[in-house]
């Protein structure tokens, strides 16, 4: 989640808490990270193992890179690296994600990425323009409370370094809840056709229970019994909106609200 690797910056390194054994018995397990943090990663990775999921949901991967990399070896991280087309993605270095993969052996793999065609119409027009209306009220994505479309502009303000247009916050909010609401689905469907449990590979952010990711799925599938893990790299507080919280140092990273600045100053 962007907003805390802003807080991490400055933050000195704190140690990470003790190790973190899942609940047994959940559907989906939504296991967070911030997203260049390779000891995120690698929870990640000893999570998947101890969980063995039969299907794993990934913010990062559209459907049709799923396909793509169909028959191979999931072992080999230079093949599947270039049979999902992952250069050039903007994410992180595959090297932190390819030992999930390898952890979660012949589990089934869903893209849970959002279409920057999707994207831009939910800015536009909110999600639920992008999803309909029958969809848009299963998932909760009809218009928010005041205070919280404030709260979640407010999120969205902190995460871009206080630096954006206020005009531009309601179209984040939305891009947001289409994305939590993207991958939310896919794991409940996996669930329906039988593939129990599910991971889900998200930001912190999507993992949140009290607005993301597991709130959705609470509102559309209430009998699911979900996990839902945040990892940080400053210390959250009491009330963080998590079922467990992995706290560890901050990765090594320039400040990114350089390049707002240079944006901003022209350079």
């Amino acid at each position: 989640m962007r907003k805390y690797a802003l807080i991490a910056a400055l933050a000195a390194p704190l140690p990470a808490l003790a190790q973190i054994d899942p609940p047994p018995g959940m559907d989906i397990y939504v296991l967070g990270e911030i997203h260049d943090n390779p000891a995120h990663h690698a929870e990640q990775a000893r999570l998947v193992g101890v969980i063995a999921p039969q299907a794993v949901v990934w913010e990062m991967l559209l459907p049709a890179q799923v396909t793509a990399a169909e028959g191979v070896d999931r072992t080999d991280a230079v093949a599947l690296e270039a049979a999902l087309q992952w250069k050039g993605s903007g994410w992180p270095d595959f090297a932190m994600y390819a030992p999930i993969f390898a952890a979660a052996g012949s589990a089934l793999h869903l893209g849970g990425s959002v279409p920057k065609d999707a994207l831009s119409k939910a800015v536009k027009n909110g999600a639920a323009a992008v999803v309909g209306s029958e969809v848009a009220a299963l998932w909760g994505l009809g218009p928010l409370t005041s205070d919280d479309q404030t709260a979640r502009e407010a999120d969205q303000q902190e995460a871009h370094c206080n630096a954006l247009p206020d005009a531009l916050l309601p179209g984040m909010v939305e891009a947001q809840r289409l994305r939590d609401q993207t991958m939310a689905a896919a794991a409940v469907a996996a669930v329906t056709e039988g593939r129990r449990p599910v991971v889900i590979i998200t930001g912190s952010g999507h993992a949140r229970k009290d607005q993301a990711i597991p709130a959705m799925i609470a509102q559309a599938a209430p009998g699911l019994k979900v996990w839902s893990l945040g990892q940080v790299e400053a210390d959250p507080g009491p009330d963080a909106p998590y079922d467990a919280v992995n706290v560890t140092a901050p990765a090594p990273r320039e400040d990114p609200c350089l390049a707002f600045t240079s944006t901003s100053s022209g350079g």
